[in-house]
């Protein structure tokens, strides 16, 4: 159910999400391998990369109340008790600083900038 679910997801992208994945795909990224809306444990993450236990999470305007922003630190705290680290990005500063938020990847994968 899960998989099909995150199937749904990857065919139903965001232009954000369209956006990042170009940049991350292929080994595009420092030579890092990406998935993009990867079912681990009981979530699904928006990118993933195991090689460095990174999940990428895109957060839109759906992130902004208080119940959702519980939600997410509760996934982001099972994740990391998982191994994996967590970095998240608005939306908007996808669209207004997206060189910004490719450094910070870079800055989470430990290589220079």
């Amino acid at each position: 159910m899960k998989h099909a679910f995150a199937r749904k997801l990857r065919r139903q992208q965001t232009d954000v999400e369209r956006t990042l994945w170009f940049a991350l795909r292929d080994r595009r990224f420092h030579g890092f391998k990406f998935r993009r809306q990867q079912p681990i444990g009981p979530y699904i993450a928006d990118f993933l990369c195991f090689e460095a236990k990174l999940v990428i999470e895109l957060d839109g305007g759906q992130h902004g109340g208080d119940a959702q922003a519980a939600y997410d630190q509760a996934r982001t705290k099972r994740l990391e008790v998982d191994g994996f680290r967590v970095i998240r990005f608005s939306n908007t500063e996808m669209i207004e600083n997206f060189d910004g938020v490719l450094d910070g990847i870079a800055r989470a994968l430990r290589l220079p900038i």
